[in-house]
């Protein structure tokens, strides 16, 4: 099925009855908190506001609302305006269900109606078309089913300060996003991502940003799709760098995909078409997708929607072709993982004492699962004397899904151009969450003051580890070197060199404790919060 391509050029001018405007296209730098800057779009002029001397663009459509018979179709441009477009309120998100608890406690996750979801945000320190600043273009995880742009961990006013033009997107979610269909395109939410990207190339300079210095990064599926996002011929030339945090390129089987519509379809009554999807009111679409989804996760699998291998998106699985070379080999690449990326399941939901009780049947199932020999389980307990067979177990997935893949990608013998690698081993303030998946996030977006940080850090995290990680970030997206530390003596090589394979990852916070995880089996914390 073809993809519309129309994302390259301007269309012509069509009235929306907004606000006129004269002449003025973009501002310069900000200077005052009531400034409302300007800037023009190849679709129309958008006002934004200014925060903390930043100014701030929200809620701009990249593509034409999916909606009706254009719900399950690759997107569309935008309609373009007259006048002047309000830009100072978050989008639509992309139509989702809300976690359940107890995730919903500890992951923000707003959520704004509306069907104009495909929509992003600009935050800028210099409004100039001759800035020239490097960009940084944020997508979110959430298991492909759930994330906004919207979320407060996610504000770009500390990159802005610090130089750099971020943008973050909204795209198409669950089936709307990622249901495999015979009337319908494949990976529609990867085809968003790819018209976002090209909204930036061809828009980003009106916000003071360099279209020749784009850095993409991505947390969890997010960092799945930056994973083929740099395999994807469609995507090729849209950025120079690419962040992957706690997310390694993959791809399911198609036949796992079409269960879960399969099963959709089984619920809904209606064929298993894009068409008769379309029809379906969307309230109802999302209970039968959270239906059939209820009992999967990312660890112990199940249905669930995902990218897939298509000739007309990712041709191949995207791992394998960034390994060979055959994609993206000269793109510089920061990649990493947190120590205990595996107790945000398994803690707050009772699971972790569940696997603690199954002892060695538990550390079995997943060293079967993981493709580990017994000697890799003796080296884990040996390093992590006073773990259970919860974290033993979960170290051994984490293994298989984030860091064999990530750390065959960064020493991949195919690749010209640096690979920089990671751990974030800071833990939690909340008892049992460790140095979980997603904890990291509010020290690299330097937001640990948003209190929905709080969520998931607890409220004494450190601002100068946020301080170091921010700034690596930027120093990334900037010159194209984190900066790593060459002097640092966790490591038995300079960490400021690209990854070979030999050393140990640059180590954010130092690694998770044995002393903390013995405290924790027999209950000697000092909880803040305490997990269900």
């Amino acid at each position: 099925m073809k993809v519309h391509d129309g994302f390259n050029r301007a269309p012509p001018r069509t009235g929306h009855g907004l606000s006129p405007v004269g002449g003025c296209a973009t501002v310069g730098r900000v200077s005052t908190e009531d400034a409302r800057p300007l800037a023009r779009t190849a679709y129309g002029m958008v006002e934004g506001r200014t925060e903390q001397r930043v100014a701030v663009f929200r809620g701009i459509p990249y593509a034409a609302p999916p909606v009706g018979p254009a719900a399950f179709a690759a997107p569309a441009p935008p309609a373009s305006w007259d006048g002047v477009r309000d830009a100072g309120a978050f989008g639509p998100t992309a139509p989702k269900v809300p976690y359940p608890e107890p995730f919903a406690a500890l992951l923000p996750d707003p959520d704004v109606p509306g069907d104009d979801c495909l929509n992003l945000n600009v935050w800028t320190p210099d409004p100039a078309p001759g800035a020239r600043l490097p960009v940084m273009v944020w997508i979110h995880g959430g298991a492909l089913t759930r994330g906004s742009s919207a979320c407060p961990v996610y504000d770009g006013a500390a990159f802005a300060r610090d130089g750099v033009v971020l943008v973050s997107v909204n795209y198409r979610l669950g089936v709307l996003g990622y249901g495999l269909f015979p009337d319908a395109p494949a990976n529609r939410g990867l085809l968003d991502q790819i018209a976002a990207l090209a909204w930036v190339r061809d828009n980003i300079s009106a916000f003071g940003g360099d279209p020749e210095r784009v850095t993409v990064f991505g947390e969890s599926a997010g960092a799945i799709s930056i994973g083929s996002l740099l395999a994807a011929p469609r995507a090729a030339g849209l950025f120079s760098r690419a962040v992957l945090q706690s997310g390694a390129p993959e791809v399911l089987p198609r036949d796992r995909v079409r269960t879960v519509v399969r099963r959709m379809a089984s619920l809904l009554k209606v064929p298993a078409t894009a068409r008769a999807f379309a029809a379906v009111d969307p309230t109802v679409l999302l209970a039968a997708q959270a239906a059939v989804l209820r009992r999967s996760g990312p660890l112990l699998g199940g249905p669930a929607f995902g990218l897939v291998t298509d000739p007309g998106t990712l041709p191949g699985d995207p791992l394998d072709a960034l390994v060979a070379g055959r994609a993206s080999a000269a793109v510089p690449l920061l990649l990493g993982w947190t120590t205990e990326e595996y107790r945000l399941w398994l803690a707050p939901t009772g699971m972790q004492r569940h696997l603690d009780r199954l002892g060695p049947l538990a550390v079995a199932l997943a060293r079967r699962r993981s493709g580990k020999d017994r000697a890799a389980v003796r080296a884990l307990r040996a390093g992590l004397p006073a773990a259970g067979a919860g974290d033993v177990a979960g170290h051994l997935l984490t293994d298989l899904r984030l860091r064999d893949p990530l750390r065959r990608l960064a020493a991949a013998p195919g690749r010209r151009a640096p690979a920089h690698l990671y751990e974030f081993g800071w833990r939690s303030g909340i008892p049992g969450l460790g140095a979980c998946h997603a904890l990291e996030l509010g020290f690299v977006f330097d937001t640990l003051a948003v209190p929905e940080s709080s969520w998931l850090a607890g409220p004494e995290a450190p601002q100068a580890l946020a301080d170091e990680m921010h700034a690596a970030w930027v120093a990334f997206a900037t010159h194209g070197d984190p900066g790593w530390d060459a002097d640092d003596p966790r490591s038995r090589k300079a960490l400021h060199a690209p990854y070979d394979g030999a050393g140990r990852p640059k180590e954010f916070g130092g690694p998770a404790r044995a002393a903390d995880l013995g405290a924790e089996r027999t209950g000697r914390t000092t909880p803040t919060r305490v997990l269900p």
